[in-house]
């Protein structure tokens, strides 16, 4: 099947089903400046080991070393700008062809494009919280702190240790997970956009979709279920299915 040829059957899904989701990774966000984790040669978990760098244990073990590894790292999702495919999502939603957008993604992208309804199932940088007197503030503090030599950044209220409001492997999943779940319920389409489909319990997530696309560069468990697979460019394919659909960004 031609390039132009799946963006029409896209479209045309899009306007067939009217129960519709998204759910992107990492690979929509590349586009923006910020490396996904699992493409050869560029993505991040193939220069930084996950256990050693971004677990609950670690933390707990060596904060100091767990701020300096991963800190640097998360202030660049913080700064980075949504691309095309957020935009576009972002528009999908406000037209009707999506109720919102799951995302692995805590970089903020989504919300930042002006999508409303996001479940933001891996946490996002908004807020961070003492872990041991559960006190909240914006991690913005906690940046402010590391930057002016306090590492690891401590509470204000007990001195105990900051953390950022994000699932870090060995975490239990945030509550959007669960939310989303439920919010799937009944999903006639869902758009896969980016992800490798290969973290649970998210990768589990478009067993609840009745039908199933899917745009990654690389390949996923789920491709035997898809009706259609686009390994192109996130914000081509996004770009040009709402060229498709009369409402060019």
């Amino acid at each position: 099947m031609q390039y132009h040829e799946q963006i029409v059957n896209l479209a045309n899904l899009l306007k067939e089903c009217n129960y519709n989701f998204a759910l992107t990774g990492a690979g929509i966000s590349t586009e923006s400046g910020i490396p996904d984790f699992r493409s050869p040669g560029t993505g991040l978990w193939t220069k930084i080991d996950p256990v050693k760098a971004a677990t609950l244990s670690a933390l707990r073990r060596d904060p100091k070393s767990f701020y300096e590894i991963n800190l640097p790292r998360w202030v660049t999702f913080t700064e980075a700008k949504p691309n095309e495919a957020h935009v576009a999502l972002a528009h999908l939603e406000k037209l009707g062809y999506i109720e919102g957008v799951v995302t692995q993604n805590v970089d903020g992208l989504h919300r930042k494009s002006g999508s409303e309804k996001v479940w933001e199932v891996h946490g996002h940088f908004r807020t961070c919280h003492c872990m041991k007197c559960a006190v909240s503030y914006p991690f913005d503090l906690l940046v402010t702190k590391f930057n002016h030599n306090q590492n690891p950044p401590l509470c204000d209220a007990c001195s105990g240790v900051l953390r950022p409001d994000v699932v870090l492997f060995e975490d239990q999943m945030s509550e959007d997970f669960s939310q989303a779940s439920q919010a799937l319920s009944g999903c006639q389409l869902m758009i896969v956009a980016g992800s490798s489909l290969q973290v649970y319990p998210v990768a589990n997530l478009p067993r609840l979709a009745r039908r199933l696309v899917i745009i990654n560069r690389e390949s996923t468990p789920w491709d035997a279920q898809a009706e259609l697979i686009l390994p192109y460019s996130t914000g081509q394919v996004f770009r040009d299915l709402m060229t498709e659909l009369g409402e060019p960004l």
